[in-house]
C-alpha cells in the first residue's frame, strides 16, 4: 500500500507543474486584437524630418 502512495505522489507533482506551466503560458496572452509587427523605420529620414521641424519652429519663434 505504501508503494501505491509513492507512485500516486509523483503524478500529482507532475500535474501541479503542468498546471503552473499552462498558467504561465496563458498569463502573457494579449487581450484584444493581435496587431501586426510595425514596419521598419528609416531613422535617417526620421531624424532629417525632426531636424527640419525643429529648425522651422525656431525660425517661426524668431520671427515672432
Amino acid at each position: 500500500m505504501a508503494s501505491r502512495g509513492r507512485r500516486g505522489g509523483a503524478p500529482d507533482r507532475e500535474d501541479e507543474l503542468r498546471r503552473e506551466e499552462r498558467a504561465e503560458q496563458q498569463a502573457p496572452a494579449p487581450q484584444g486584437p493581435v496587431l501586426p509587427p510595425p514596419p521598419p523605420v528609416d531613422y535617417g529620414v526620421f531624424m532629417q524630418g525632426l531636424v527640419q521641424a525643429m529648425q522651422t519652429r525656431a525660425h517661426t519663434q524668431a520671427a515672432l
